[in-house]
């Protein structure tokens, strides 16, 4: 699957949004938004994307794949069945939880699972690729071996590498997206209406309409 192949396929289910005014969750201001939820209900789609990063790695007798919850459940999942399917062999799909302290823990037993296999681990969007990085050594800690590392898109090539990560990385897509503070930003300066529907919106509006109240009084 090439890189716009790639790209297609998240147009197509509503992931890849340009041309608008979005909060991200950084509290930056962006005009393009991959929404990397729209994808996982298209299971077809998403059998795709997961087969193309199998073949990404199939020489490497991966012997399990696991992704950070939530998204990287069903990445690991497919990905998975797409080795298995490949290798003939039973690959197994597991997922780490978040923690309180944002760590990525193993969790129901899994980090047997991982023991000394060859893992692969995935990830849906590298902003700056601290998830993947803690499941890394996660696993490592566990007794598994991390043999790569896969994310569907890196959003930050020139930061988030194979040494961030703390393995082999590869992405189906790099994207350097601009992003913008308030007080610089031409869509605020342009006046264009804030996108509520994705990112930060809602909680941007509402964060401003409640300093206005209290201008007011």
């Amino acid at each position: 699957m090439t890189e716009q192949e790639f790209l297609e396929i998240l147009k197509e289910t509503g992931g890849y949004i340009s041309g608008s005014h979005i909060v991200a969750t950084s509290g930056k201001h962006i005009d393009t938004y991959l929404n990397k939820d729209a994808i996982y209900p298209h299971t077809r789609a998403v059998s795709a994307v997961c087969k193309a990063i199998a073949q990404l790695f199939a020489g490497l007798n991966i012997e399990a794949v696991v992704g950070p919850s939530l998204g990287g459940i069903i990445l690991s999942q497919w990905t998975a069945y797409h080795l298995s399917e490949i290798s003939g062999k039973d690959v197994l799909g597991v997922y780490t939880e978040k923690t309180e302290d944002k760590n990525q823990i193993l969790t129901r037993g899994y980090d047997a699972l991982v023991r000394s296999k060859r893992v692969l681990v995935v990830e849906d969007i590298l902003t700056t690729g601290g998830s993947l990085a803690k499941v890394v050594r996660t696993i490592n800690a566990a007794g598994g071996t991390v043999v790569a590392a896969c994310a569907m898109v890196n959003r930050d090539p020139d930061k988030i590498n194979d040494s961030v990560i703390g393995a082999p990385l590869k992405t189906l897509a790099e994207l350097r997206l601009p992003a913008w503070d308030e007080a610089t930003c031409p869509m605020c300066k342009g006046n264009v209406p804030i996108n509520t529907t994705v990112g930060k919106g809602r909680e941007y509006l509402a964060r401003q309409g409640a300093i206005e109240g209290t201008h007011r009084e």
